[in-house]
C-alpha cells in the first residue's frame, strides 16, 4: 500500500495524463486522429515554451511567477509581423530583435524583484500592464504586416510525419533539462529555491541567478509569441492571452513547489498537455467554448489545492 501512494506521489502527474488520455479516446473517436492530435500539439507547444520559462521563475521560490510572459508574447508577435511585413529575409533579424526584447524585460523584471525588492506579482503584473499600453499606442490597436513563409511553416509545418511544434518544443525541453541539472547555474537555482539563507551563506549570487530566471522567462515567452504567431498566422494584439495563467497552473500541477527548490520541466509539460487536452476535448464533445473557462478555473483550483496537499505532507 506504501508503494502505490509513493508511486502516486511521484508519478500522480503522468498517470492522470495517462487516464485522461484513455478517458478523451472513449468519449469522442475523434480525439487520436491525426489532424485533431496536430490540433492538441500545436497550442501545447506554445503553452509549453512558456511553462518551461515560468518553471525557472517558480523554483527561485518566494512568490516567484512572471505574469508577464503574455504581454511579451503579444509584443513579440507585432515586432514580427511589423519588422518582417512577410519577408523570410527579414525573420532572422526580427528573432534577434524579439528575443533581445524578451532579454530586456526579464532584466527589468529581476532587478524589480532583486534590487527594487518589489514582490515579483507586483512587478510582472506591472510589466504586463506596461507592455499592453506600449502595443496598443505603437498599433493603434490595429496592428500591421504579415508574418512571412517561413515563420508559418515553423508554426504549421511538418519534417517527415513529425509537426515543427514537437520538434520545436523538444529542442527547448532538453535544453531546459540540461540546464537544470547538468550546469553550475542548475544546481544553485535549486538550492536558492530550497533554502536562500543557506545559498547566500554558501556563497551564491542569488540576485544574478534570481535575474537570469526572469530573462530565460522572457526568452521563452518571446520564442513562445514568435511560434505562436507563426502557427496562428494574423497579427493580433491579444495573442497569448490567458497564458500566463495557464503556464503557471501547468507548472504547479506539474509538481513545482511555489516554496521553490523542487520540481521540473518534465511534470510541467505533462501539466501542459493535461490543460491542453481539457480544452480540445471541450470542443470535441461540442461544448459551449466558454466552458474552457470553467474547465481552467476547475483546473487551477485542483493545482491549487493539490500543491497545499503535498506541502502538508
Amino acid at each position: 500500500m506504501v508503494s502505490v501512494k509513493l508511486l502516486f506521489e511521484k508519478y500522480g502527474i503522468y498517470i492522470f495524463l495517462l487516464l485522461l488520455v484513455v478517458f478523451s479516446s472513449l468519449v469522442s473517436p475523434t480525439f487520436l486522429r491525426p489532424q485533431n492530435l496536430v490540433n492538441i500539439l500545436n497550442p501545447a507547444a506554445a503553452l509549453g515554451m512558456v511553462a518551461i520559462g515560468q518553471t525557472f521563475v517558480i523554483l527561485t521560490g518566494r512568490g516567484g511567477l512572471d505574469l508577464s510572459v503574455a504581454s511579451v508574447m503579444a509584443t513579440v508577435a507585432v515586432i514580427a509581423a511589423a519588422y518582417t511585413r512577410g519577408q523570410d529575409t527579414l525573420l532572422l533579424p526580427a528573432a534577434i530583435i524579439c528575443l533581445s526584447f524578451g532579454v530586456l524585460v526579464g532584466l527589468i523584471n529581476g532587478g524589480l524583484v532583486t534590487k527594487l525588492r518589489v514582490p515579483p506579482i507586483m512587478a510582472t503584473l506591472g510589466m504586463m500592464i506596461i507592455l499592453q499600453g506600449v502595443r496598443f499606442i505603437y498599433t493603434k490597436g490595429i496592428p500591421e504586416g504579415t508574418y512571412p513563409p517561413l515563420l508559418r511553416f515553423l508554426g504549421t509545418g511538418f519534417v517527415g510525419f513529425v509537426p515543427t511544434s514537437v520538434l520545436s518544443l523538444s529542442a527547448m525541453m532538453i535544453i531546459a533539462v540540461l540546464v537544470l541539472n547538468k550546469t553550475v547555474f542548475g544546481r544553485q537555482l535549486y538550492a536558492v529555491g530550497g533554502n536562500i539563507n543557506a545559498a547566500i551563506l554558501s556563497g551564491y549570487n542569488t540576485d544574478l541567478i534570481l535575474i537570469l530566471v526572469y530573462i530565460i522567462s522572457g526568452v521563452a515567452a518571446s520564442i513562445g509569441g514568435l511560434y505562436l504567431a507563426g502557427w496562428i498566422g494574423v497579427a493580433d494584439n491579444w495573442v497569448g492571452q490567458g497564458y500566463e495563467v495557464d503556464s503557471i497552473a501547468a507548472v504547479v500541477m506539474g509538481g513545482t513547489s511555489f516554496e521553490g527548490g523542487r520540481g521540473g520541466v518534465f511534470g510541467t509539460i505533462a501539466g501542459v498537455l493535461i490543460l491542453v487536452i481539457l480544452y480540445n476535448l471541450v470542443l470535441l464533445l461540442h461544448l459551449p467554448v466558454q466552458t474552457q473557462y470553467m474547465v481552467k478555473g476547475g483546473v487551477i483550483i485542483f493545482a491549487a489545492s493539490f500543491y497545499v496537499r503535498r506541502r502538508a505532507r
